[in-house]
């Protein structure tokens, strides 16, 4: 398995390859931040952890480029309230 989540800035997503499988994350640009829009994990893959490691990675990508988030995935959003030392880069 491969644990690395890469972003597709062509496709505006970041992705966690698990097997053939492909946990993405969907954002968009707004006023200089990141708008995490949508998350999406296979049904063969749910109840696996896949949607926190790729959340994980998404945080630790945007974490070291000291960007701005703004969660508006609920599932993104949920993620930075359980990890707060997430909270200083995420804006309302």
């Amino acid at each position: 398995m491969n644990n690395e989540v890469l972003e597709n800035a062509a496709a505006s997503r970041f992705e966690l390859a698990v097997g053939d499988e492909m946990a993405v994350a969907y954002y968009r640009h707004e006023d200089g931040r990141y708008v995490l829009t949508h998350t999406e994990v296979p049904q063969a893959l749910s109840g696996q952890g896949i949607g926190t490691r790729l959340a994980q990675g998404v945080f630790k990508i945007l974490g070291e480029r000291n960007a701005r988030i703004i969660a508006k995935c609920p599932f993104m959003s949920a993620f930075a309230v359980k990890h707060p030392e997430f909270n200083a880069m995420v804006d309302g």
